[in-house]
């Protein structure tokens, strides 16, 4: 059984950013737009200038704990062009970062993966949050 997601906190620009990937091709199209889109749809939407230092923003590096087998890795959440998943630059399209967005520190959410296969994750730490660096426009 599916516990309750958590409640969501995105930024504005991060979601005028995401908006915006999302009217183009090949992300309108992509596997994970429309679960993309559900996220959005269901968050808190602050200023930049206002979010709490403990959510995952868009190029925030937290890590993350697969409470399944308790695999910790550290993640950067990333727009597409700068993703690399051999640096761990996870992009927003793909479905651990799709579960991670707006996440705070201590919360879990169930996400499915390709294959079906369910996982829970959970954000044990954000070591950098360009918000609370004063990176407000990045």
């Amino acid at each position: 059984m599916n516990s309750p997601s958590p409640t969501l906190i995105i930024s504005s620009l991060d979601l005028e950013r995401i908006e915006d990937l999302l009217e183009i091709e090949p992300h309108r199209s992509s596997s994970g737009a429309s679960a993309l889109q559900a996220e959005l749809a269901r968050a808190t939407i602050l200023d930049p200038a206002e979010m709490p230092a403990d959510v995952v923003t868009m190029n925030s590096t937290a890590t993350v704990v697969d409470e399944g087998n308790g695999e910790t890795r550290e993640l950067t959440l990333v727009y597409p062009r700068d993703a690399d998943a051999a640096t761990n630059r996870i992009s927003i399209f793909a479905p651990v970062g799709i579960a991670m967005l707006g996440l705070r520190v201590g919360e879990s959410i169930d996400w499915q993966v390709p294959g079906g296969r369910s996982l829970r994750l959970r954000i044990r730490e954000i070591s950098f949050q360009p918000e609370s660096r004063g990176l407000l426009h990045r």
